[in-house]
C-alpha cells in the first residue's frame, strides 16, 4: 500500500488553490507546513483554535519567531483570553486571509488541528454584507446592564430561538451581536448563517493530514513537550492567565495547561501532578483529533513515522511536497 492515497477528482477550475497540514498536536504540522510554504511560496493560516489568544503562548504550542522561520504566518494571536472566538469567527477571518495570500500570487497553507474550525472554512460559502447598528448595540449593552443577562438572552430567544440555543446567557457579546443582526436585517442570524453553508466552496484543497503508525511515540512527544513547556515558564504563564483577576472566555478557559494548575494553586497537590494531568489530557485531546480527521474520507494520510521512529524532516517534507504535486497535476490534468 503506498504511504499516502489519493482521492476522488473535483472540478476545480475557477477555486482558490489551498493546501492543509492537519493532525493531532505534537506531530509535526508546523515544521512540515513551513518546510512547504519555502517550497511553493507560501503563507501559513493557523488551523488551531487555541493559539489565536495573546498570553497563551507556551501552553498552546504557538510557534515561536525561530520555527516560524520568516513564513507569515496569520491568525496567531489575535484575541485576548476574555473573547469567545467561534468557529464561524474563525471562518470569516481565514477566509479573507486566504483571498488575501491568494490574491498575491502566494499559496495559502492551513496548519492546525482544530478540526472544526478547518471545517467551517470548507463548508462556508460566502459571507454576508456585516450589518451593524452602533447605538442600538449600546442600547442593548445597557439593557444588559440593567436588567441582567439572562433578560437579554430572553430577547434573542424571541427574535431568534435557534441562535440562542447555542449562546450562553453570559456571552453577552455574542448575544448583542446576534440581536443586533435580526434587528437591523430583519432577518435572523440563524437564515444568514444557513445561506452561507453549502453551495460551491471557493477552494481546492489538498488536504494531507499526520497519523502516526506507531500512536506510543506520538504520546511519547506529547509527554516530552508538556516537559518543555513546564521548563519554559508554563506554570507563571498560567498564574497570569488565571490568576490575574481578568476573565477568561469559555472558548480560551477549554485551552488544556491552564486548568490543571487550580489544584496546585490551591495547594491541593503538587507540580509533577500538574504535569501529569496535562499530559493525560493532551493525550486524549489527541486521540479526539485524530478520531475527527476520519471524517476526511478525501484527504492525504501521511505518517511521519516508520518503524518507531520519526522520519526525517527532509524526507517527510519531500513526501508531502510529491503529494501537493500529484494532486496539482491530477486537478489540472
Amino acid at each position: 500500500m503506498p504511504w499516502y492515497n489519493i482521492p476522488m477528482e473535483k472540478t476545480t477550475e475557477t477555486k482558490i488553490k489551498t493546501l492543509s497540514v492537519l493532525g493531532p498536536t505534537a506531530s509535526g504540522k508546523t515544521a512540515l507546513a513551513v518546510g512547504l510554504a519555502r517550497l511553493f511560496d507560501g503563507e501559513i493560516v493557523s488551523c488551531d483554535s487555541m493559539q489565536l489568544y495573546r498570553g497563551m503562548d507556551i501552553g498552546t504550542a504557538t510557534p515561536d519567531p525561530d520555527e516560524r522561520a520568516g513564513i507569515a504566518h496569520w491568525l496567531l494571536d489575535i484575541a485576548e483570553p476574555e473573547e469567545d472566538f467561534s468557529a464561524a469567527d474563525y471562518a470569516r477571518l481565514a477566509g479573507e486571509a486566504v483571498a488575501d495570500i491568494a490574491k498575491r500570487g502566494r499559496l495559502p497553507i492551513l496548519c492546525g488541528g482544530t478540526g472544526m474550525y478547518h471545517d467551517s472554512l470548507m463548508k462556508i460559502s460566502g459571507f454576508t454584507e456585516t450589518v451593524k447598528d452602533e447605538s442600538l448595540r449600546d442600547e442593548l449593552y445597557a439593557y444588559a446592564a440593567e436588567h441582567g443577562n439572562e433578560a437579554l438572552h430572553h430577547v434573542l430567544e424571541e427574535l431568534d430561538p435557534d441562535a440562542a440555543a447555542g449562546i450562553h446567557p453570559n456571552n453577552v457579546k455574542r448575544v448583542v451581536r446576534a440581536i443586533e443582526v435580526c434587528r437591523v436585517s430583519g432577518r435572523t442570524k440563524t437564515e444568514i448563517d444557513r445561506e452561507q453553508i453549502g453551495g460551491e466552496i471557493p477552494y481546492d484543497d489538498c488536504p494531507i493530514i499526520l497519523t502516526f503508525e506507531d500512536r506510543a511515540l506520538l504520546y511519547a512527544r506529547i509527554d516530552r513537550r508538556v516537559e518543555l513547556m513546564m521548563e519554559s515558564g508554563l506554570e507563571e504563564e498560567a498564574r497570569a492567565l488565571l490568576l490575574s483577576g481578568r476573565p477568561v472566555s469559555q472558548t480560551a478557559a477549554q485551552a488544556i495547561g491552564y486548568k490543571e494548575f487550580l489544584p496546585y494553586f490551591r495547594g491541593e497537590c503538587a507540580l509533577e501532578d500538574v504535569a501529569a494531568a496535562i499530559k493525560l489530557a493532551t493525550r486524549h485531546y489527541a486521540k479526539r483529533q485524530m478520531i475527527w480527521f476520519r471524517r476526511y474520507p478525501e484527504a492525504y494520510r501521511l505518517a511521519p513515522d516508520e518503524n518507531g521512529a520519526m522520519k526525517s524532516p527532509e524526507k517527510l517534507l519531500a513526501q508531502a511536497a510529491e503529494i501537493f504535486r500529484r494532486h496539482t497535476q491530477k486537478r489540472q490534468g
